[in-house]
């Protein structure tokens, strides 16, 4: 496959594609549950001794979180929830960058190239 001149090669116009802002969010919104589970599934498991570390506190960011095999199901939903919308605020943000610079960098290089032309005129 042969290429045009001023084409860019595939792996560069890999990285400038815009990422999905729902499936980076599911992504990020499993993996952020699955964490808040697992911290609160090997908490309950294990059983620590007194200066382990105090997950109650969750409950002031998570509404109905407790130490207990409930409030793992409750951080896995909120954790999810808070994964998901942060995953979609940055794919959001990032392709809004990407779209932004490289309309800037095209802007510039049209403008350099007509003020070229108009010199010679």
């Amino acid at each position: 496959m042969t290429q045009a001149p001023d084409a860019l090669p595939d792996a560069l116009q890999l990285a400038f594609l815009p990422l999905h802002k729902r499936a980076f969010g599911m992504a990020l919104g499993l993996a952020s549950g699955l964490v808040c589970f697992g911290i609160t599934a090997i908490f309950l498991l294990r059983r620590p001794d007194p200066p382990a570390p105090d997950l109650s506190i969750l409950n002031e960011y998570f509404f109905g979180y407790t130490v207990s095999w409930r409030g793992a199901l409750v951080s896995l939903a909120w954790g999810f929830v808070m994964g998901f919308t942060a995953g979609w605020f940055v794919a959001f943000c990032r392709n809004l960058v990407i779209a932004a610079s490289l309309w800037l960098t095209r802007t510039r290089a049209e403008l350099s190239a007509s003020r070229d032309f108009l010199d010679h005129i």
